[in-house]
C-alpha cells in the first residue's frame, strides 16, 4: 500500500501525530493508500513558509514566473499516463474524463504562464494640475486552496496556476478521499525547483485543515470548490480575520428544450451533461425541462441513449460510459434522494438501482411524472439522475428554472436567436449553454450566483481573483 507524503516548504513530510488516513478505491472498495492525518501544527509550518516564500516571489519578474509554470506543465505531460491512472484510481473517472482532466491540467498551466504579460494596470487623469494617478495590481499575498475530489487534478492548476503567476503563494489541503494525485503533482513542483514554500500540500480531514487554513490571520484569500455546506463553515471560519473568500459551490443547472432546437443534438448533449464524470459535477445537468410539443418525442429519444450508458469499473475497459460514485455515502444520497422523488409521485423510465454489490455503481436514470415542488427539482443530486418537466411557454419555464437556491449553470437548445437571446438575458445563472454540452472553457469565466457562489475562476477575471488593486497618486513639479 502507497503511504503518501505531505509537502511543506520544498520538504515530503509526514504528520507529527503519526497518524493515518485510508483511501479507497470506490469501483473495488478496497484501500489503496493513505495520507498523513494532518495537524494545526502542520498548517501553521506551511503558512509561515508560504508567507516567507512569497515577498520574495512577488519581486520576481511576471516572465520568470512563467517559466516555472511551463516547466510544471511540462513535467505533467512527461508522466500524464500515470496520472490518468491515479485519478481513475482514487476517484473513479473512466480513462476518457481522466485524460480530458489531465489534459485540461496541463492546459490550465500552459495558459496561464500566458498572462505573464497580460497583468495590467491603467492611468487616470487627475484634477489637480502636475498629478497623475496610477492604478496597479499587486498580488493578494498567502492563498488557501481547498479542493474538491470530483476534479482533484484540474483544480490544482485552477488555484495554484492563477496564483503563483498573480505573484502568490498556495497552501493546498487536497480533497480527503482523493489526495494521491496532488501528492505526486507536489514531486514535478519540487523537481522542477519552485521556490520552496511557493507550493505547500496539507492532506487530513477538512474539518481540522479546511477551518485551519480559513481561519488563520496569515492567509489572504481562501479559495473553495465544494458543497455549500463546505463554504458556510469556510465563510464562518474566515469572517474572524475579514479574509477574502472565493467560493464555487453546488449547481442545479436546468436544461430547456424547446420545438425547434436540433433533437438530436440535443438529447446526445444532455446525455453527455448529466453522466460527465458519473453525474458529479457542479454544473451537470440537473433537471430537464421539455416543451410539451415535443415532449414524448423527446422523452422516447433519451429512454435509448440512457438505457445505453455502459457502467463499470473504468480499468475493465476503454468502453465504459460510467464509472462508480466516489464513496458509499455518495451512492447511498443519491439512491434516497430517489426514493423520495418516487413517493412524491416520478416515475423512473431507465435506472434506477445500484449495479452490482461491489463498488459505488449506480445506473444512468430518466425520470418522467416530474413537478417543480418536488425535492428532486431543487436539492442537488450529484448522480446521474435526470428528472423530467414538461412546459408549455417561456414565461413559465424561465420562472421554473430561476425557482432554485443555486446559479451556477444552465443551457438552452433552440434555433430561434430570439429565444435564446431572451434565455440568456432573464436566467439567473453564472453561466448558460446554448445548443451545447455543459463544460466551461479555460478562457472564460467560471462563476455562479445565489448559493453557487462568490467570486470565480478562469481567464483575465480568475487571475485577478489573486491581486489586489494599489492606488498611487503621483503629484511632480
Amino acid at each position: 500500500m502507497k503511504e503518501l507524503k505531505m509537502y511543506i516548504n520544498g520538504q515530503f513530510v509526514e504528520s507529527g501525530n503519526g497518524k493515518w488516513i485510508d483511501v479507497l478505491n470506490p469501483s473495488t472498495e478496497e484501500v489503496i493508500s493513505r495520507q498523513p492525518e494532518g495537524t494545526i501544527e502542520d498548517v501553521e509550518k506551511a503558512l509561515d513558509a508560504a508567507r516567507a516564500a512569497q515577498k520574495e516571489w512577488a519581486k520576481t519578474p511576471v516572465c520568470e514566473r512563467a517559466v516555472y509554470l511551463t516547466k510544471i506543465a511540462d513535467g505533467i505531460r512527461k508522466r500524464e499516463q500515470e496520472f490518468v491512472e491515479i485519478i481513475m484510481r482514487e476517484q473513479g473517472k473512466t480513462r476518457n474524463w481522466a485524460s480530458i482532466e489531465v489534459g485540461a491540467t496541463i492546459a490550465y498551466f500552459d495558459y496561464m504562464a500566458s498572462f505573464a504579460r497580460h497583468i495590467e494596470g491603467e492611468i487616470v487623469e487627475s484634477d489637480n494640475r502636475g498629478e497623475k494617478i496610477l492604478i496597479t495590481k499587486k498580488p493578494i499575498g498567502v492563498v488557501a486552496g481547498i479542493l474538491p475530489w470530483n476534479f482533484p487534478f484540474f483544480l490544482i492548476a485552477r488555484k495554484a496556476g492563477a496564483a503563483l503567476i498573480a505573484g502568490c503563494s498556495i497552501v493546498i489541503k487536497p480533497a480527503q478521499l482523493t489526495p494521491e494525485n496532488c501528492c505526486e503533482f507536489a514531486k514535478i513542483v519540487d523537481e522542477i525547483g519552485l521556490p520552496a514554500g511557493l507550493f505547500n500540500v496539507v492532506t487530513g480531514k477538512g474539518s481540522v485543515i479546511g477551518n485551519a487554513l480559513a481561519g488563520s490571520p496569515k492567509i489572504d484569500i481562501v479559495s473553495v470548490t465544494g458543497s455549500v455546506g463546505a463554504g458556510e463553515s469556510i465563510m464562518k471560519a474566515a469572517a474572524n480575520n475579514i479574509t477574502k473568500v472565493s467560493l464555487e459551490l453546488g449547481g442545479k443547472a436546468p436544461v430547456v428544450v424547446f420545438p425547434d432546437a436540433d433533437l438530436e443534438l440535443a438529447a446526445q448533449a444532455i446525455l453527455d451533461s448529466r453522466i460527465g464524470n458519473n453525474g458529479q459535477i457542479c454544473n451537470n445537468a440537473e433537471r430537464l425541462y421539455i416543451h410539451r410539443d415535443i415532449k414524448e418525442k423527446f422523452t422516447e429519444m433519451l429512454k435509448a441513449k440512457f438505457a445505453a450508458v455502459k457502467v463499470g469499473d473504468p480499468f475493465s475497459s476503454d468502453d465504459i460510459d460510467m464509472g462508480p460514485l466516489v464513496e458509499k455515502k455518495a451512492l447511498e444520497s443519491v439512491q434516497a434522494k430517489l426514493d423520495k422523488a418516487v413517493a412524491q409521485g416520478a416515475k423512473v423510465l431507465v435506472g434506477g438501482h445500484r449495479v452490482g454489490d461491489k463498488g459505488y455503481f449506480f445506473e444512468a436514470t430518466l425520470l418522467d411524472n416530474c413537478r417543480q415542488d418536488m425535492d428532486i427539482i431543487h436539492e442537488e443530486t450529484f448522480g446521474p439522475v435526470l428528472p423530467i418537466i414538461e412546459f408549455s411557454d417561456i414565461d413559465q419555464v424561465i420562472e421554473w428554472c430561476n425557482d432554485c437556491e443555486y446559479g451556477l449553470a444552465s443551457s438552452v437548445f433552440t434555433n430561434d436567436i430570439n429565444t435564446a437571446a431572451r434565455m440568456v438575458r432573464e436566467l439567473e445563472f453564472g453561466e448558460t449553454y446554448i445548443n451545447r454540452f455543459h463544460f466551461e472553457a479555460i478562457q472564460g469565466f467560471h462563476a455562479g450566483v445565489k448559493k453557487s457562489g462568490i467570486g470565480g475562476a478562469d481567464g483575465k477575471h480568475g487571475v485577478e481573483e489573486y491581486l489586489r488593486t494599489h492606488v498611487t497618486y503621483l503629484q511632480t513639479r
